[in-house]
């Protein structure tokens, strides 16, 4: 049994049958007894159209338990003309099921877990795993999910944006359980690339890609984060990253210009510089000036105050830090790094003493507890 075939298949079989008619939670447990009607039947005799066979019998199924409940029994007569089995259409449905999980009304959380899980899918301990929470809450989230979705009908256009931004919360969240959800993320967006011409996805793809070829070099072998600057460029996936510029050149060549492209942009200005001290300070400031456009996003405006500072110097980006909220994350760690390269070491101490009590993983705070103490042992 091919277990990937399978996998693959499901997300277009489940967005047929919402597609057709069925509610989320119905639709997806049809989905699922076809799916083990597959492991039971197909390795004897494989069918020649694998997703029209599950799209037959997952309908069936959902017509069936249709029929069985009372209480449905108003719109059994909506939905009692069954098609009749052949091939699946060649419309990718997938498309319209990227936007059901990414519906306005429900949270990031449980956008980013009904992805994972519809369009991805990942099994609920899977995931849970993943988040490092139990199955049983994972499981509550993703059936409030399903409830708040069910009923849902596409009559016109989703909203890509908000795909896009469900797929990056995913890349986001690390590469933690039997998942690689940065991987995951990955995986999707091309998925997506693949079914929509759209400038946005492929400069979100870009970044992932420009972003996940560093991986191997952000930790060092004790676990410990290892700054950009820092790290050892020869182990980063320069595959990966010729991948991720070519893609992010032929968005960029299309002059629509997004926020995910602007961030490919920075990214791939950090991959091509040889050593740290060979970046191009001056371009990156330019784009995020871009994104500042975009997006008059707080974060990005700390970003490039870290980015003024290496190019017009410490001073410069601590004036840019200081029209900026202190109540920012990462705002007292910018604050420390600046002030070691303006050489205020006791500051800096401080300041980087002070980001470790903020900071929102234990990654993170090792990293600046141990900033603190290198500068104190320098100042003796």
């Amino acid at each position: 049994m091919d277990e990937l075939l399978l996998r693959s298949l499901t997300p277009g079989v489940l967005a047929v049958l919402v597609r057709r008619g069925a509610d989320f939670a119905a639709a997806e447990d049809a989905v699922q007894d076809a799916l083990v009607a597959a492991v039971r039947v197909w390795p004897g005799d494989t069918p020649r159209d694998p997703k029209g066979w599950l799209v037959t019998v997952a309908w069936r199924r959902f017509l069936d338990a249709a029929r069985a409940d009372a209480s449905r029994r108003r719109r059994e007569d909506r939905l009692d003309e069954e098609p009749a089995p052949g091939p699946a259409p060649a419309v990718d449905d997938t498309l319209q099921l990227y936007f059901l999980c990414a519906h306005p009304s429900l949270t990031p959380s449980s956008a980013v877990a009904l992805t994972l899980r519809a369009v991805g899918g990942l099994t609920t301990r899977q995931i849970a795993r993943a988040y490092l929470v139990p199955e049983t809450t994972m499981a509550q989230r993703i059936s409030r999910a399903k409830r708040t979705v069910s009923g849902v009908r596409f009559d016109r256009p989703g909203d890509v944006s908000t795909v896009l931004r469900v797929l990056y919360l995913v890349f986001n969240e690390g590469y933690f359980g039997d998942v690689d959800l940065a991987a995951e993320a990955i995986r999707l967006t091309r998925q997506l690339a693949a079914a929509i011409d759209h400038p946005e996805v492929a400069g979100l793809l870009a970044l992932m890609l420009l972003h996940h070829a560093r991986r191997a070099s952000r930790t060092a072998p004790d676990g410990s984060l290892v700054p950009l600057a820092e790290q050892d460029r020869g182990r980063w996936d320069t595959g990966m990253i010729a991948e991720g510029v070519e893609i992010l050149q032929a968005a960029l060549a299309r002059d629509r210009l997004g926020e995910f492209q602007a961030q490919a942009a920075v990214a791939a200005l950090h991959a091509d510089a040889p050593t740290a001290e060979e970046t191009d300070w001056v371009q990156i400031v330019e784009w995020y000036d871009e994104l500042a456009g975009l997006t008059d996003s707080p974060v990005v405006r700390l970003n490039r105050a870290v980015a003024v500072g290496e190019a017009d110097g410490p001073r410069a980006g601590l004036a840019e830090l200081a029209a900026l909220s202190d109540s920012l994350p990462r705002h007292t760690a910018v604050a420390a790094y600046l002030h070691e390269r303006d050489g205020d070491l006791p500051a800096a101490a401080r300041l980087y003493a002070e980001a470790a009590h903020k900071a929102p993983t234990l990654a993170e705070r090792d990293h600046l507890t141990r900033q603190a103490a290198r500068i104190n042992a320098e100042r003796g």
